[in-house]
């Protein structure tokens, strides 16, 4: 069976979290009907040297159709998730964090949303119709999360531009694959522009509380993202 649909997965030093999001992701995928060998999960990772490569390894023994890219040369998320894009074979791609917040359960439906006629681009959105985010949740992080948001709004009608959990058509990437700028945090927002999205369908997710690892949201990435809408609002 050939791979349709790629999960690429940026990753440094989340070896703890690689076993449950890989389980989770292929016994969810498995449930809602996609066939064996038709889904591979790629993990990004940025030379974390915590385990993450043995850890995947146990996961292909297991029979997961799992894979890791270690980038020596390279750091960062989006500059992470452009090589999970460019060395991905599926027709549809989907992005995640690996530190499970970004709910495992909620892939098929974020794969399925492809299937609605003419849809690019799929976000996976913490601000949907009865969604919950997590009451641990710092309120530093709501507080950024809503100014990103109201910021973003006169470039794109997405209601989570910040969101990581996003998916594209390859042949979408493609249109604005040589325009992509692989500066800053948050990639979806970048690659929604770029890419000159005509159609997207948002699928509404509860934000869970990371169990394992540090946060990688500071206040430099913060920065990234107020100039990187700078920079697309006088583009």
């Amino acid at each position: 069976m050939s791979v349709t649909h790629s999960i690429v997965v940026p990753a440094y030093k989340e070896a703890g979290n690689l076993q449950p999001l890989t389980k989770r992701v292929f016994a969810a995928v498995e449930k809602d009907g996609f066939k064996k060998g038709s889904v591979v999960l790629i993990i990004v990772d940025d030379n974390s040297r915590d385990g993450s490569v043995e850890a995947v390894e146990a996961l292909k023994k297991e029979g997961y159709n799992v894979q890791i890219l270690v980038r020596t040369k390279e750091r960062g998320l989006s500059s992470a998730v452009l090589h999970g894009f460019k060395n991905s074979t599926g027709k549809y791609i989907i992005v995640m964090d690996a530190d499970l917040q970004h709910p495992p359960e909620y892939v098929p439906k974020l794969l399925r949303a492809f299937e609605k006629p003419g849809v690019e681009y799929v976000l996976g959105t913490r601000y949907g119709a009865g969604v919950a985010i997590d009451k641990d949740w710092p309120v530093h992080r709501r507080v950024i999360s809503w100014g990103a948001r109201l910021l973003a709004r006169p470039l794109t009608p997405l209601s989570d531009p910040m969101s990581g959990f996003f998916g594209l058509r390859r042949d979408v990437f493609a249109r604005g694959e040589r325009d992509i700028s692989a500066i800053g945090y948050k990639i979806a927002l970048e690659l929604f522009v770029k890419c000159r999205v005509k159609k997207y369908e948002e699928v509404s997710f509860s934000f869970a509380a990371r169990v394992v690892g540090e946060s990688k949201l500071t206040g430099k990435v913060i920065v990234h993202y107020l100039k990187h809408l700078r920079t697309r609002s006088a583009a």
